[in-house]
């Protein structure tokens, strides 16, 4: 998988665990948790193509959808509720997709 090489493979165990009930996904946390919001810009940037499925320079809500699959095969999908508050948390120009300025600030917030 392309972020286990960036990221401890217990770290997102735990970080997967803890957000395995639908609805208990919080980035902020997820993004802690995994290790992602102590890697370098060029760490995060890798991430974010990596979650850019359609390698449009955007993350939008059907990616969003499936965040934690990125990081296991077997996680689960987002919530409705759940994807739309990561996208909303996320899109800070408006636009209803996340850039890849705006994925840096959200996994550093």
């Amino acid at each position: 998988m392309a972020l286990a090489g960036t990221l401890k493979e217990a770290d997102i165990t735990a970080a997967l665990a803890a957000c395995q009930a639908a609805d208990s996904f919080k980035h902020k946390e997820f993004f802690a948790k995994v290790g992602l919001s102590a890697k370098s810009a060029d760490d995060i940037k890798g991430a974010f193509k990596v979650i850019d499925q359609d390698k449009s320079g955007f993350i939008e809500e059907d990616e969003l959808k499936l965040f934690l699959q990125n990081f296991s095969a077997s996680a689960r999908a987002l919530t409705e509720g759940e994807t739309k508050a990561f996208l909303k948390a996320g899109d800070s120009d408006g636009d209803g997709m996340i850039g890849m300025d705006e994925f840096a600030t959200m996994v550093k917030g």
